[in-house]
C-alpha cells in the first residue's frame, strides 16, 4: 500500500489564508487602537477634571488679585504674577489685554485644554476687571499621567493583540478544515487509485511492447493497436504521475551527468503516439551532448509532463517545437493558452483550468517540485488561443 499524500495547500489557498491573516491582524489592531484611544481620552478626562479643581482655586485667587489691581491701580500698577501658574486676560473683543504665558495660541472656546506641554484653563469673571472678560491659567504638564497609562496602553496592547492572535489561530483551524479534509479526501482517492491502477497498468503496457505495430499489415487492426497503445501511455503517464505523488517524500534522488539530448529525443518519441490522435506535428531543435546532473526518472518525469499538457491543451493539427540547447530546454504548443492572471497559479496541485480536458491536476505540481529540488528555474509565456511556451533552464 502506498503511504498518504503529503498535504501541501495550493498557492491560491495561501493567498487566501494570508489574505484573511492579513485582515484580521489588521481589524484587531484597529480594534486594540480604538480601545486605547477611549481608554487614553478617558483618563485624560479624568487627569483634567483633578486639575480643573486645582485651577478654579487659582483662578479665583487670581480674580480676586485683579480686582484689588482695578480698585487700586493707580498706587499698584504691576500685573499680579505667581510662580504657580502663568495667565492672561482678553476682553470681549477676545483681544488679549495683557499675558505672561508661554504659548501664543490659545483656545478661549475651551474650559479646560492640554497642548504639547501645558494645561490651560479658561473662566469668565463675573465682572470686566481691567476689562477682562477672560481669564486664562497655564499650568505646566508634568506628563506623569502620561507616561502611566502609556505603559498600560503597551502592556495591554501587547497582551490584547497576543490574545487576539491566539485567537485567530483557532478561527484560522476552524476555516482551514474544510479544505483540509477536501484535500484528505481528494489524496486518499487518489491513492487508492494509484493502487488499483498498478496491476492491469503493468500488464497492458508489458504487452503492448511485445507487439511489433509496423510489422502488421492490416490497417485496421493496426489502428486499434494504436489506440490501446495511445491509451495504455495515457493511463501509464497518469499512473506514473499518481504514484511520484504519492511516494514523492520516499524517492531517493540517484542524480549523475545525464545525456539530456538523448533523454528529450526518447521523451517525444514516446509521445508521438498520442500526438497523432490529435494530428500533432513536433518540431525538434535538439542540440546533441546537453548534459544535466539530476535523477534520470525525475528529469524524465518533469519533461513527460509538459510535453503531454502540450498534446493535451493543443488544438487539432497543431503545433509542438522543442528546442534544446545548452541549459535551456523549450517546449511551445499552439494549444488554448491562458490568461494572465492564472499563470502564477499554474503549478498549484489540483488547479485546472479548463474542465473539458481530464486530469487530476496533478502534472504541473510534479514539475514544480521537481524544478524546485533542481534549482531549476521554469518561465512561463502564454497567450489565449494562441499557445503557451516554457523556458526551462538550469
Amino acid at each position: 500500500m502506498l503511504k498518504s499524500l503529503d498535504i501541501d495547500l495550493p498557492q491560491s489557498e495561501k493567498k487566501t489564508l494570508f489574505a484573511f491573516l492579513s485582515l484580521y491582524s489588521i481589524l484587531s489592531i484597529v480594534i486594540l487602537i480604538f480601545i486605547a484611544f477611549l481608554y487614553y481620552n478617558f483618563k485624560k478626562d479624568l487627569m483634567l477634571q483633578n486639575k480643573r479643581l486645582v485651577l478654579q482655586e487659582y483662578s479665583n485667587d487670581l480674580i480676586m488679585r485683579l480686582k484689588d489691581l482695578h480698585i487700586n491701580f493707580d498706587k499698584y500698577k504691576f500685573y499680579p504674577r505667581d510662580e504657580r501658574f502663568n495667565s492672561a486676560i482678553y476682553d470681549s473683543d477676545r483681544n488679549l489685554i495683557f499675558s505672561t504665558l508661554d504659548e501664543a495660541k490659545v483656545k478661549l472656546d475651551e474650559i479646560t485644554y492640554t497642548t504639547n506641554k501645558h494645561i490651560h484653563y479658561i473662566k469668565e469673571p463675573e465682572s470686566y476687571y481691567l476689562g477682562a472678560k477672560y481669564v486664562l491659567l497655564e499650568i505646566a504638564d508634568d506628563n506623569i499621567w502620561f507616561e502611566e497609562i502609556k505603559n498600560k496602553i503597551i502592556i495591554f496592547f501587547v497582551l490584547g493583540f497576543s490574545a487576539s492572535l491566539v485567537l485567530g489561530y483557532f478561527l484560522l483551524k476552524l476555516f482551514l478544515k474544510p479544505m483540509r479534509d477536501s484535500l484528505h479526501l481528494l489524496d486518499r482517492f487518489i491513492k487508492d487509485t494509484t493502487h488499483e491502477l498498478n496491476t492491469p497498468i503493468s500488464a497492458i503496457i508489458t504487452n503492448i511492447e511485445m507487439i511489433d505495430l509496423e510489422n502488421i499489415k492490416d490497417e485496421k487492426l493496426q489502428k486499434k493497436l494504436k489506440r490501446i497503445d495511445t491509451g495504455a501511455k495515457t493511463v501509464s503517464n497518469i499512473y506514473q504521475d499518481l504514484t511520484y505523488l504519492a511516494l514523492n517524500n520516499k524517492i531517493i534522488s540517484h542524480n549523475q551527468e545525464l545525456d539530456l539530448s538523448k533523454i528529450v529525443e526518447n521523451r517525444v518519441e514516446y509521445f508521438k503516439t498520442l500526438a497523432d490522435v490529435k494530428k500533432i506535428k513536433f518540431t525538434k531543435d535538439i542540440k546533441p551532448d546537453v548534459k544535466i546532473f539530476c535523477d534520470d526518472k525525475k528529469i524524465s518525469k518533469l519533461i513527460d509532463n509538459l510535453i503531454s499538457n502540450a498534446i493535451k491543451y493543443n488544438k487539432i493539427a497543431g503545433m509542438i517545437d522543442v528546442i534544446l540547447e545548452d541549459r535551456l530546454l523549450v517546449i511551445k504548443d499552439t494549444g488554448k493558452g491562458i490568461a494572465k492572471e492564472k499563470i502564477p497559479s499554474m503549478f498549484d496541485r489540483y488547479s485546472r483550468f479548463d474542465k473539458s480536458v481530464g486530469g487530476f491536476g496533478i502534472g504541473l505540481n510534479i514539475v514544480y517540485m521537481i524544478a524546485k529540488e533542481y534549482n531549476i528555474d521554469i518561465k512561463i509565456q502564454s497567450e489565449l488561443k494562441v499557445g503557451t511556451k516554457l523556458e526551462i533552464r538550469w
